[in-house]
C-alpha cells in the first residue's frame, strides 16, 4: 500500500510528534471547558491533533509513516492527555485506522485509506450481528461508546457472522466468527446518548445499523492479520490506552506542587512546602506513578521486542503489560483523588481542572480495560486457567 502523505507540514517521525503533541498540550487545556460543554471534540481541536501527527502514528514505514512502537504511541497520548483527557482519548481510538487497514488486502487498504491522518472510531467487539449475503453481509445492530464517532472518517463495528440465519464458528475452530465492520460514518444512525460526568468530550455515542450491507473486502477478522509485525498483533489497539491516564495523573501533580510554591497551611502558618501532610502527599503520589508508569513502558519493550522477533511472548510477559494497563487506571485516580483532597475546597471551583480530571478518571475505569475480569485473565494466564477475558492478553476466544 503506497500512501501520499497530506501535507508536509504534519510532523511523521516520533521526535516531532511528540513535540507537537507537547506544544498543543496548553491549547487542549485552555479549551477543556468548551470541549466538555460541547460533549465532543470541536471542529478546530480536531484538526488541532490531526496537525500533530497523532492520528498516523501507526502507518508503517513503508508506506511512508512513522511506524512508531506502543511505547513511543504511548507517550505521544501521554503527553495530549495532560492538556485534555477527552482530546487524548480520542487521539488514543482514532490513530487506530493503519492497523485495521493491516487487516485488509492491500488493494482495498489503498483504495480506502489515502490519508495517514484520516481517523476511525467504534467497537470492534461483536455485538451486533452480520448475515452472510452474496458479496458481503448484512449488518444490523446497536454499538456502544463509539469515542470519538462524532468526527471520524471511518467506523467499525464488531459482529457476530450467521449464514441461513444460524451462527458460524470462527477461524481454526474459534466459537463465534467475529468480524469487524468497515463502513463510512454517515452509514451509521449515531443516537446523541453520551450525557455522562467525565470524559464528556469524548463523544462516545451509540450508533446503529439496520440491513446495512457492506462488502465482503471491507471486513476483517482480528484472527487473520494481512500484514506481519507487532503493529497488527491482536492487542495493539489496547497497548496505548495507559497514556491516558498516565498523562492526567501527571498532570495533577505538576498543578499541585506549583500550587504548593504560594499556598500557606491555615491552621500553622507555614507554607505547604514545609508541612508534613503535603510532603507525604507529594511523595507518595509521585512514588505511585513513577513505579506504575515504569511498569507500563518497561513492560511495552518487552512485549513489543518479543512480537518483532517473532517469538511469542511467555505468559509472564504478557500479563505483565495487562496488569500494568489496568494498574495505570486505577494509580491514576486514586493519586488525584488524593490531589483533590489535599487541596480540598479550592478544587471544586472553576478554573481548577482538578474535579474534571476526577471525573474522567472515575468514567474511564468503567471500561472494561480497567475491570476486575482483565486482572482475572492476566491470573488465568499465569496459571493455564481460562481468561474471562483473553482479548485484553492479545489473545483470541
Amino acid at each position: 500500500m503506497t500512501v501520499e502523505l497530506s501535507s508536509s507540514t504534519v510532523p511523521n517521525s516520533f521526535a516531532d510528534i511528540l513535540e507537537a503533541a507537547r506544544r498543543v498540550a496548553p491549547r487542549l487545556r485552555e479549551r477543556a471547558d468548551d470541549i466538555e460543554k460541547h460533549r465532543c471534540l470541536p471542529a478546530d481541536v480536531v484538526e488541532l491533533l490531526r496537525g500533530t501527527g497523532v492520528f498516523r502514528m501507526a502507518v508503517p514505514r513503508s508506506w511512508g509513516g512513522p511506524e512508531l512502537n506502543s511505547t513511543e504511541q504511548t507517550q505521544v497520548i501521554e503527553a495530549l492527555a495532560m492538556g485534555d483527557a477527552s482530546a487524548g482519548w480520542c487521539a488514543m481510538i482514532g490513530m487506530d485506522t493503519p492497523i485495521y487497514a493491516g487487516y485488509l488486502e492491500e488493494s482495498v487498504a489503498r483504495e480506502l485509506f489515502t490519508d495517514p491522518d484520516l481517523i476511525t472510531a467504534g467497537l470492534i467487539l461483536p455485538v451486533g450481528r452480520a448475515d452472510r449475503v452474496p458479496g458481503g453481509y448484512r449488518v444490523t445492530g446497536r454499538w456502544g461508546f463509539g469515542s470519538g464517532i462524532t468526527h471520524a472518517d471511518w467506523v467499525v463495528a464488531g459482529c457476530q457472522v450467521y449464514s441461513d440465519g444460524e451462527p458460524e464458528r470462527g477461524p481454526g475452530g474459534m466459537p463465534v466468527n467475529w468480524r469487524v465492520m468497515l463502513a463510512r460514518r454517515d452509514d451509521f444512525e449515531i443516537l446523541d446518548t453520551w450525557h455522562t460526568t467525565g470524559l464528556a468530550g469524548s463523544g462516545s455515542r451509540d450508533y446503529t445499523a439496520n440491513q446495512l450491507f457492506v462488502p465482503e473486502e471491507r471486513s476483517f477478522s482480528l484472527a487473520r492479520p494481512r500484514r506481519e509485525g507487532p503493529l497488527f498483533a491482536t492487542d495493539s489497539v489496547l497497548r496505548n490506552m495507559p497514556g491516558v491516564p498516565l498523562g492526567i495523573a501527571r498532570a495533577a501533580l505538576d498543578l499541585v506542587r506549583e500550587m504548593a510554591g504560594t499556598r500557606v497551611e491555615r491552621a500553622t502558618g507555614l507554607p505547604w512546602t514545609d508541612t508534613y501532610r503535603v510532603q507525604m502527599a507529594i511523595a507518595e503520589a509521585e512514588m505511585e506513578l513513577g513505579a506504575v508508569r515504569y511498569a507500563v513502558y518497561g513492560s511495552l519493550d518487552r512485549l513489543w521486542d518479543r512480537l518483532a522477533s517473532g517469538v511469542e511472548p511467555a505468559p509472564d510477559e504478557r500479563a505483565a503489560a495487562v496488569l500494568a494497563r489496568t494498574n495505570s487506571f486505577r494509580v491514576a485516580r486514586s493519586i488525584v483523588t488524593r490531589m483533590v483532597d489535599l487541596v480540598a475546597t479550592a478544587a471544586i471551583y472553576r478554573p481548577s481542572p482538578l474535579d474534571r480530571w476526577l471525573r474522567d478518571l472515575t468514567t474511564m475505569c468503567q471500561h472494561v480495560i480497567a475491570q476486575d475480569q482483565v486482572i482475572q485473565s492476566a491470573g488465568a494466564h499465569l496459571l493455564g486457567g481460562v481468561p474471562q477475558n483473553p482479548f485484553s492478553l492479545g489473545l483470541l476466544p
